[in-house]
């Protein structure tokens, strides 16, 4: 699988941009939505190849949203590498089981985040 188009996904403009302006800089072409929900609009209208996502969001939060797009047999062959604020197991245990393909802690480190985007490519 080619990863060339990601979303990124948090209610922190701040960390949208951050992670935007990373992952450009890597070569991807970016688009971002603002929570889960929105996430979920953006998915099903662009179809990106990758989604990284926050996990405390409004409306929908992050597990909410990944679940939704790996039971969805439209969207379940997105891979989905959630960022969480929290450096706990059950963090990562809890996003594997909704569908992440990986976890990240925040502040992402910019290497560990490309590294994991290169083992789902």
């Amino acid at each position: 699988m080619t990863i060339k188009k990601i979303l990124v996904v948090d209610d922190s403009a701040t960390d949208r941009l951050y992670l935007s302006e990373l992952l450009q800089k890597a070569g991807f072409e970016v688009s971002t939505a603002e929570d889960g929900q929105d996430c979920l609009e953006k998915v099903s209208a662009s179809m990106p190849d990758l989604v990284l996502m926050d996990v405390v969001m409004p409306r929908l939060n992050g597990f909410q949203a990944t679940r939704s797009l790996s039971r969805n047999p439209d969207t379940a062959h997105i891979p989905v590498i959630v960022c969480t604020g929290k450096e706990q197991a059950t963090d990562r245990m809890w996003a594997l089981r909704q569908g992440a393909r990986d976890c990240v802690i925040k502040p992402v480190d910019a290497d560990e985040l490309l590294s994991k985007i290169a083992e789902i490519c």
